[in-house]
């Protein structure tokens, strides 16, 4: 029995933590300055030596980069918010209370807020003694799924009483993930008026020298996007987008290809973008708005984005299956 001058103690309890990318607090140049210095400065993000980066971070890209970045979040903010916290949040409400009582849902950004490190310790302080990590990405990148666990783990490091920790493997090829991309495109293309000449799978892009130091990360854009076209039954476009800076990166890249349709005679596409869990800037304004223009301007003449997973009901029964699966051992999921 606990004695009676002893600190109460919450009962135990396990935590999942959903875990994205980041987004600014507001669509203005001083909150996406501060959003972009993290970011930027993040050494998975950008290998280059520090000595070297830094300077031209802060004396260059922070100074005009934000005002232009800041126009484009003007474009897709709303009255929740960003895209990406808006739906991010969605999908933690919908998935509050799918694993049982005893299992507490949270959401985190990996840059901006709220933080990692204040929902572990958020997660810890109601009496999770276990956590699962759930970087929200399909394919692994060091850029992504490794910074958001690093980022976890650096908190964990300050804590005198640590929880017990897993992590969400990624999910480029679970059946769960790919059927529910199957479904999701399949009602997106019967929603159209027009039949695609093609249908292109836009990944978010990452420098080829990423691939030469062994990231997995192209293959595992690779394999999704042939998975969910057998699954379709036809083949699909594979394309990078939101390059940055001088170096070589993954291709095809997502514009030059919209540009070059066209020309071939691919006058009506469809673009989706599989890798991301929500949609966001990348999608909504760099796909979805400037992809069109690009393509339309180009002499195309049908356009359409299907929207990313989201917390569509298909995307949330994905998100149920792969988590619970990771929670086994630790709670019996209904």
């Amino acid at each position: 029995m606990t004695p009676a001058e002893h600190p109460p103690i919450p009962p135990r309890k396990v935590g999942v933590l959903l875990i994205n990318l980041g987004t600014p607090d507001a669509p203005d140049a001083k909150s996406v300055k501060r959003y972009l210095g993290e970011f930027l400065s993040d050494r998975r993000v950008v290998e280059i030596p520090q000595i070297l980066w830094q300077p031209i971070l802060r004396g260059i890209v922070l100074t005009t980069r934000p005002a232009k970045s800041a126009h484009a979040y003007g474009l897709v903010w709303s009255e929740e918010g960003s895209p990406l916290a808006a739906i991010t949040k969605a999908q933690h409400r919908s998935l509050q209370g799918a694993f049982g009582p005893g299992v507490m849902v949270d959401w985190a950004m990996r840059y901006g807020n709220p933080s990692i490190a204040d929902r572990i310790a958020a997660l810890k302080d109601a009496g999770c003694e276990r956590i699962l990590l759930a970087p929200l990405y399909p394919q692994y990148c060091a850029a992504t799924t490794a910074t958001a666990n690093d980022k976890a783990f650096e908190a964990l490091a300050a804590m005198r009483w640590q929880p017990a920790i897993r992590t969400l493997p990624p999910y480029h090829d679970d059946p769960a993930y790919i059927a529910a991309l199957k479904a999701s495109v399949e009602a997106g293309l019967a929603a159209l008026d027009f039949v695609p000449d093609a249908i292109l799978t836009s990944f978010h892009g990452m420098p080829q020298r990423t691939l030469e130091m062994g990231d997995p990360y192209h293959c595992h854009c690779r394999k999704t996007a042939r998975l969910l076209g057998e699954a379709l039954g036809r083949e699909l476009v594979v394309t990078f987008q939101s390059r940055f800076g001088r170096a070589k990166w993954l291709e095809p890249a997502t514009d030059t290809t919209l540009e070059a349709l066209p020309a071939t005679g691919v006058k009506k596409v469809a673009i989706l973008a599989p890798g991301f869990s929500a949609d966001c800037l990348e999608t909504l304004e760099e796909l979805q708005i400037r992809g069109r223009e690009s393509f339309e301007g180009a002499g195309g003449t049908h356009f359409a984005y299907i929207p990313c997973l989201n917390a569509s009901d298909n995307g949330i029964a994905m998100l149920r299956s792969i988590i619970g699966r990771e929670l086994a051992g630790w709670v019996d999921v209904p």
